[in-house]
């Protein structure tokens, strides 16, 4: 398949930018909701990659502290793929605080923290784009994808099953905190061409 088919046209790269925002707002407010502290969201930034280049491409979004931990979340029905939620090692021991446990959690009680917000953050997200564009989801249980890893060593390229993917990325930053995570949403071929469809749909209708 060329990856001409696979290019969102301006109008919908702006559609999805929209429709993504609108969601990453109910991520945030949810995430608010549980920190307790007011949620700054980036501007939506959208990618289509090659395999090959997934780790690079994850890199360039993020950044490259020194190491990550990260949790993952497949996702399965009009659209398919996996959600990625990549905190930074600050992040990580920043959570409990924030969160308001007064002493340090033990490593399984910290993985469990970081999935439970993963969870509510992919959710939030993901269920809003799925609503806002009339489709229908479910997701698998989120697990820990790695930890304390440099970020391009997350995904093995070689390990892939897809050629091109659609690559939405989100970070969320606290006001009072030097905390912050990212959303990554990871769409292979079949779901691009989908999601094209249902951007076009959506943006009839408005």
């Amino acid at each position: 398949m060329m990856i001409d088919h696979l290019l969102l046209t301006p109008d919908q790269r702006d559609a999805l930018q929209e429709v993504t925002n609108i969601a990453m707002g109910q991520a945030g407010s949810q995430l608010a909701q549980i920190l307790e502290s007011f949620v700054q969201l980036s501007v939506p930034r959208i990618n289509i990659t090659e395999s090959a280049a997934i780790s690079t491409g994850i890199v360039q979004l993020v950044g490259t502290p020194q190491s990550v931990t990260a949790a993952r979340q497949a996702f399965n029905g009009t659209l398919r793929g996996e959600a990625m939620v990549i905190y930074d090692q600050d992040g990580c021991r920043d959570l409990a605080d924030l969160m308001g446990y007064e002493d340090a959690l033990d490593g399984a009680a910290d993985r469990e923290l970081l999935l439970d917000v993963s969870n509510v953050l992919v959710g939030a997200c993901l269920n809003g784009i799925a609503e806002l564009l009339q489709a229908k989801l479910s997701f698998s249980a989120p697990t820990i994808m790695a930890e304390n890893v440099e970020v391009g060593r997350l995904i093995n390229p070689q390990q892939l099953t897809w050629n091109y993917a659609l690559l939405v990325e989100v970070h969320f930053t606290l006001e009072v905190r030097d905390f912050t995570c990212h959303l990554l949403t990871l769409m292979p071929e079949e779901s691009i061409l989908t999601l094209k469809s249902a951007l076009d749909a959506f943006m009839e209708n408005f």
